[in-house]
């Protein structure tokens, strides 16, 4: 019992929506850090606007997730030049 209140628990807090992109590994663990990514810069602009913490530090935290997906997604090879369709801008 104890356990299924985890699971709704963890289901409710960290709520995940289901991929429509291109099934490839990459993709799939990118979209999972992009929505830890959102989730987290939520709570950070919830933490920010009710005062809570300073605009410097929301900044320098998001600036740090950021840094962070930036760096998963050059890993997997996402948003290289390959997988992007080609635009003529």
């Amino acid at each position: 019992m104890e356990q299924h209140n985890k699971v709704d628990k963890e289901k409710f807090l960290y709520p995940r929506s289901r991929y429509h992109g291109r099934v490839k590994p990459e993709n799939l663990l990118f979209n999972a850090n992009l929505q830890e990514f959102a989730h987290k810069i939520s709570y950070i602009a919830a933490l920010e606007t009710s005062g809570k913490i300073s605009p410097e530090e929301a900044y320098t935290q998001t600036r740090t997730l950021w840094k962070q997906l930036k760096h998963s997604s050059k890993e997997m090879g996402i948003g290289s030049t390959k997988d992007s369709p080609q635009t003529n801008s």
